[in-house]
């Protein structure tokens, strides 16, 4: 009498562990390629986007011939926008980040930014026209999503003696950069933070160079405040 063969049976732990490598595998390979999750951590953006708010950046399909002026882009940087990475001490830290860096969630070497694109490479803007408003190549543009800007009192004009603190003088954006502002002008620190309410051209503005943007603004999810996210 013959007996029958038994194969030996898989362990029931390598089969989680392999589950769990799929999923991440498969969730490194959306937040690479598709879209990416970020928390809103402050009000810089508001109202379009709000302190808590949970949004998606748009991956995809993001390159330099297609980022277009208002758009809402999220990039990374290190502890200032001039620097590549954040430097992590902590070695426990470190390999936490490094995990974040494969995921595309989660701690890692690069903090995230979500600003307005408002210069393109080569365009001139500067603040502003007798009404107020921002002039990109000279031309004043239509800004309805700014609902709190800093204040231009009659008498402060930027072309007089004593400027608001929201001019700034002409700044010509570099190729492969792009300038970005602050929906919540009067509370951001954004690329011209350095540069209003002084005359003459004695600041360095920050610029967003094109290989740090992450992805555009795609949409957001819980909590959800009245209103939608504006791209135009």
């Amino acid at each position: 009498m013959s007996t029958p063969d038994r194969r030996p049976e898989r362990h029931w732990i390598l089969g989680i562990i392999a589950r769990i490598l799929i999923a991440f595998a498969v969730l490194a390979l959306i937040t690479h390629t598709l879209v990416r999750p970020f928390v809103i951590p402050s009000g810089s953006m508001e109202p379009t986007l709000m302190t808590g708010d949970r949004v998606f950046a748009k991956v995809i399909g993001v390159d330099e011939a297609n980022l277009e002026r208002r758009d809402i882009v999220v990039f990374g940087h290190g502890a200032t926008w001039a620097d590549a990475t954040i430097d992590e001490p902590n070695p426990v830290a470190n390999a936490l980040r490094y995990v974040g860096d494969v995921l595309g969630t989660g701690p890692s070497h690069r903090s995230h930014t979500v600003k307005r694109v408002i210069g393109l490479p080569g365009d001139t803007v500067s603040c502003c026209d007798t009404q107020g408003r921002l002039l990109v190549n000279g031309a004043p543009i239509d800004e309805p999503y700014v609902k709190n800007d800093l204040p231009m009192p009659a008498g402060s004009e930027c072309d007089g003696g004593t400027p608001s603190t929201r001019c700034f003088a002409e700044i010509t954006v570099p190729a492969g950069s792009y300038l970005v502002l602050g929906d919540n002008r009067a509370n951001s620190s954004d690329s011209v933070a350095g540069c209003r309410g002084l005359s003459g051209t004695s600041c360095t503005p920050r610029f967003v160079r094109f290989d740090q943007v992450v992805g555009t603004l795609g949409w957001r999810w819980w909590p959800l405040p009245p209103g939608s996210a504006e791209r135009s």
